[in-house]
């Protein structure tokens, strides 16, 4: 007697249904939101195959935007989940374990981390939990051992205004803001009634996954995003590529254009800042110099629009830019001997943390009427992807036919375009060089 197979799930169609369902409850400030909370939600029944389990973190600038009715549509389809408003370190380890580690969803983050330094324990758990193999250690005083205790788990979290910034780091960040009411209309979300059809989506989501866990862990996806990002989207976009369909696109797209949105609205520290406008000052002095005197490299900061400099000392200054290596020397100038920098001691700490392009433009700003082009390369980029969207319907139509490759592990890309694509100064990462 012959049993019969069970029937193959349609992951793409899967995906649909879950993103479709999401939308009815909540509006989400993009298509690429909405298709990123479809793909964090599904990565979650897939947490055995990562590497890194990618934060989602639902920030709004006001209440009533729906962010925690957001985070309740993501409890309950995700897997195992484990719901808090509030709560301790130990708590949270002693909920982990390594064979099925819940996804944690932490709503009204805005009343936990209240300022800078406020639930570090925490905070640190949430940061170490992003990857394998980073176990909170303890001491227990009934065995008189060392326990090692697992922090690996997906974590969502809600609030006002913005997260820990090592948390956002690791995340995929959604910008929630308040629905027109004249024109943007939700179902009532009433848990008892609806949250069991949005779980029966979830437990067909384990269905599908459990079968792909080996080759999931095994994937290794082209990438639009590189280094921490990579690790935060690697596993939406090994769900999309799973999937197929229109979701390779979507999920790729989603990646630049959120992590493109993240980068713009991120606050720069005060010593990246300081290193900017140290390079604007340079710049504004010309090539040819490069010694300044601390004198007049501290005015000019102080003249700056908006500045955060006033009370800057040349004892401050040297102390911001010591951790990059940076140091004052008696120079000689033109008008006699004096305490300065070096415009070359400056150039590694430039390179490696300002932003590429501003540095590039700064260097332009000698040739006040040779305006920059845009690059072929970002063009097709854009042409590919798009460019940054704000309605939830504009990602448009595509079909499977628009992706190459095998099983969907390769960015589709443009006919005859043999180089590698770039979207501002983000350039696809082939994980497999």
């Amino acid at each position: 007697m012959t049993r019969n197979p069970k029937p193959t799930i349609d992951g793409s169609a899967l995906l649909d249904r879950l993103r479709e369902t999401i939308r009815c409850y909540v509006i989400l400030p993009s298509t690429e939101a909405l298709d990123a909370v479809t793909l964090w939600v599904a990565a979650t029944h897939a947490i055995t195959a990562w590497a890194c389990a990618p934060r989602l973190v639902i920030r709004a600038p006001e209440k009533r935007c729906g962010k925690s009715r957001l985070l309740d549509l993501a409890e309950a389809a995700s897997h195992n989940p484990l719901m808090t408003v509030n709560t301790s370190p130990a708590a949270i380890i002693r909920s982990i374990s390594n064979d099925n580690p819940p996804t944690l969803l932490i709503d009204e983050y805005d009343t936990i981390f209240t300022k800078a330094g406020d639930n570090e324990d925490l905070r640190g758990l949430i940061n170490a939990g992003f990857q394998r193999n980073r176990p909170a250690r303890r001491y227990d005083p009934n065995t008189r051992q060392v326990e090692n205790l697992e922090t690996f788990a997906m974590v969502g979290m809600a609030g006002i205004g913005a997260a820990p910034d090592t948390i956002e780091d690791r995340a995929v960040v959604i910008h929630m803001r308040r629905r027109a009411k004249d024109r943007e209309k939700v179902q009532p979300w009433r848990i008892m009634r609806d949250r069991p059809k949005v779980e029966a989506i979830g437990n067909e989501l384990n269905a599908w996954l459990a079968p792909h866990l080996d080759q999931l862990r095994d994937t290794v996806p082209v990438m639009p995003v590189e280094d921490r990002d990579a690790d935060t989207w690697e596993p939406l976009i090994a769900i999309a590529d799973l999937a197929g369909g229109e979701w390779p696109i979507r999920a790729r797209t989603a990646a630049v254009a959120l992590t493109g949105a993240r980068e713009e609205t991120a606050m720069t520290s005060d010593r990246i800042r300081l290193l900017a406008d140290c390079r604007t000052i340079f710049t504004t002095a010309g090539h040819q110099a490069e010694t300044l005197p601390t004198t007049h490299i501290i005015e000019q900061l102080k003249a700056m629009d908006e500045s955060p400099w006033l009370d800057l000392s040349p004892h401050k200054l040297g102390g911001l830019l010591r951790d990059f290596g940076i140091k004052s020397d008696t120079i000689r100038f033109p008008t006699g001997q004096a305490k300065g920098y070096r415009r070359a001691d400056f150039a590694d700490a430039w390179d490696r943390y300002c932003d590429v392009e501003s540095s590039t433009l700064a260097e332009e700003a000698y040739q006040p009427y040779q305006a920059s082009q845009p690059s072929s390369e970002t063009v097709r980029m854009r042409s590919r992807y798009g460019s940054k969207r704000t309605a939830q319907d504009s990602v448009p139509g595509l079909t499977s036919d628009a992706t190459v490759g095998t099983d969907g592990t390769e960015t589709p890309r443009d006919a005859g375009n043999a180089s590698t694509p770039t979207h501002g100064h983000l350039r696809l990462v082939d994980g497999a060089q």
